[in-house]
């Protein structure tokens, strides 16, 4: 009795021994994967990363969700990183967080495991976003750019066609509205709320007329501030919820059939397209429009793969980018999940374009896209004028004082960056 008991105790650590690594040809590498939750179906990353396993025996990938949130992630991120040992192997990461990063010395170069040659075929801007001193610290994933989504059908009623400039999105949203009589239609909806969409939206307008927020013509710049204003104060086209308004909000407003015209990211096409969708088959979606002898200019967005200084695991992790950032990986998310591919061959890919025809529509958008800020310091300036653009979305300020201090703010923290290092270098 006593010696079966022995035996099935030792059968019971042995086989405890082999699940755990030990007693097999070849140890166990557990990579660690960080990133917020990707909308649609889990599963779809999940069945990547176990072919990828099935590929590299011995290797194990863990995910580990975050907040959906960007703010919490980069909250994280910077916590976990600043300590040099960061408790994961990979992670997603903003498009504007790259340059943070790279200069902070938490995320490592990736040149050794993506030639000049290959970042060719990725589109452009994001590729400059992630690329720091000449070196390139993150590949980038999966890829966004502001678009203007519209009521075809009700364009269409009214003979009108989409609008090329702000003004005439303006126009045609007061003509339809009175032609409408519709007490519960606005004409256009975008994200107003004090956060990181208003800087894109922001951005958008002031660069379709040819200047900045930071530099460049001031005269512009105004005006695209004060076109912003006047959206809700004058032409009266935008609801004063504005204030409080993200991309979702937006989405959900022009979703319920409330908008005639709104600024978005391209996820929200097949969300506007799914089965019992108010609007659905009744959308279009053109570039943002411009000022008068200038072109639309959308703010890049997206996210990234970037891996910690300290991952113990790198080649394995290099590897890991390679293979989600490959042909065959973009086109399955793509067309399981919607989200829209870095490499710009699948943009001429007919088996992927018969699948998601928006794509052919969305790609000189996406090629024209351009990054905020390629700086370190991007995050410390958005943060600092935010409110001052805020206040000119409320009325509490005019736009030539608004201006005055964001580019007062922005000088001063680049001022200060600058004395800092040159600080750290003597």
């Amino acid at each position: 009795m006593i010696t079966g008991v022995f035996l099935l105790l030792w059968t019971a650590v042995t086989i405890g021994c082999m699940q755990s690594g030990e007693g097999t040809d070849r140890a166990q590498t557990v990579v660690v994967f960080k990133h917020g939750k990707l909308s649609g179906d889990g599963r779809v990353l999940s069945d990547l990363l176990r072919d990828f396993e099935r590929d590299h025996q011995g290797v194990i990938i863990r995910e580990e969700l975050l907040p959906a949130d960007s703010d919490r992630q980069h909250q994280y991120y910077a916590m976990n990183l600043d300590g040099g040992k960061a408790p994961f192997d990979l992670l997603g990461i903003d498009t504007i967080w790259a340059q943070e990063f790279a200069k902070a010395g938490w995320i490592a170069p990736l040149d050794g495991f993506m030639t000049p040659a290959e970042q060719e075929e990725f589109l452009p801007g994001p590729i400059e976003a992630a690329t720091f001193s000449g070196r390139l610290y993150a590949v980038p994933w999966y890829v966004d750019a502001g678009v203007l989504y519209y009521r075809r059908d009700l364009l269409d009623r009214h003979g009108l066609e989409p609008p090329r400039t702000w003004l005439e999105l303006a126009h045609i949203a007061k003509a339809v509205l009175e032609a409408e009589q519709n007490s519960a239609l606005t004409g256009f909806v975008w994200q107003g709320k004090q956060y990181e969409g208003l800087m894109c939206v922001t951005l958008e307008v002031l660069r379709s007329n040819g200047t900045d927020l930071w530099s460049g013509d001031r005269d512009r710049a105004v005006y695209g501030l004060r076109f912003l204003r006047e959206t809700i104060a004058t032409h009266r086209i935008t609801p004063l919820s504005t204030s409080m308004a993200d991309e979702e909000s937006t989405r959900w407003m022009f979703g319920e059939g409330r908008a005639l015209f709104m600024r978005n990211w391209p996820y929200a096409w097949s969300l506007l397209q799914r089965e019992g969708s108010p609007v659905r088959g009744k959308v279009g979606v053109v570039p943002l429009p411009a000022f008068p002898g200038f072109a639309s200019a959308p703010v890049l967005g997206g996210w990234m793969l970037a891996m910690p200084n300290s991952s113990t695991h790198q080649e394995v992790v290099g590897e890991l980018i390679r293979f989600l950032t490959s042909s065959d990986a973009q086109r399955k998310v793509a067309v399981e999940l919607g989200y829209n591919p870095v490499r710009r061959a699948l943009y001429a890919d007919e088996s992927l374009l018969e699948l998601r025809p928006f794509l052919k529509d969305l790609y000189p958008i996406l090629l024209a896209a351009r990054p905020r800020p390629v700086t370190p310091y991007y995050l410390l300036i958005s943060q600092a004028v935010q409110p001052e653009i805020s206040a000119v979305v409320v009325g509490r300020k005019s736009p030539d004082e608004a201006l005055d201090a964001i580019r007062r703010r922005a000088d001063q923290i680049m001022g200060e960056q600058i004395s800092t290092a040159e600080l750290d270098r003597s």
